[in-house]
């Protein structure tokens, strides 16, 4: 049942699932489905937590770093899945036990190496507030994703180069090698922002 309110979303978004839709993709009566949950607010929930689920979490020994970019590439590959799992997960008022399982285990990955409450807060947030906003990004690109899809799309835009200097010289030398996609800066992201939390770990450990 709750991958045929996976389904309904992909149909129409959050607001338009019910038990009338997911009835529907399942070739049954809504009312039928209250058999099985008690409310759509319910059937939110579990959809909340049917996504949380399917982000792979390393064991409780992983070491951070590994943990922590297995995780993120997971979580993204979710996001842009079901891309209305990006504002369904973190927003349910109750929080599943699936949910505080996944963040008990992150924090567990940092505290094994030594993070500092504070610190592991920042490093949580941090890495989270960027899977969730390149997946935002990523699946509202003005263009579908495929081979050269974004050296079209920059052909149709001709950004004037004496009105846009700088627009014009990133475009030119991003798409100037031929291979260059948009998904591609995720994993150089995160690289950067797991380098800068790994100094604020040595410079903790330092002072």
């Amino acid at each position: 049942m709750i991958a045929a309110a996976a389904a309904s979303t992909h149909r129409s978004d959050l607001a338009g699932v019910s038990m009338r839709s997911v009835g529907s993709e399942l070739g049954v009566e809504g009312m039928s489905l209250y058999h099985h949950v008690s409310s759509k607010d319910a059937l939110l929930d579990a959809l909340a937590e049917w996504a949380i689920a399917k982000i792979d979490l390393p064991p409780t020994d992983a070491p951070w770093r590994e943990a922590m970019e297995t995780r993120a590439r997971s979580a993204r590959a979710v996001f842009v899945a079901h891309p209305w799992s990006i504002a369904m997960i973190e927003s349910r008022p109750a929080p599943s036990a699936a949910l505080l399982t996944h963040h008990d285990r992150v924090l567990g990955w940092l505290f094994a190496a030594g993070f500092t409450a504070p610190l592991a807060t920042l490093a949580f947030s941090t890495v989270d507030a960027f899977v969730y906003g390149f997946a935002l990004s990523e699946t509202n690109l003005p263009f579908p994703p495929s081979p050269g899809a974004e050296a079209e799309f920059a052909a149709t835009v001709s950004p004037d180069p004496g009105a846009y200097p700088n627009l014009s010289r990133s475009l030119t030398e991003l798409l100037g090698s031929g291979d260059y996609t948009y998904p591609s800066e995720f994993d150089n992201g995160l690289t950067l922002i797991l380098d800068a939390i790994q100094a604020q770990l040595d410079a903790t450990r330092d002072a």
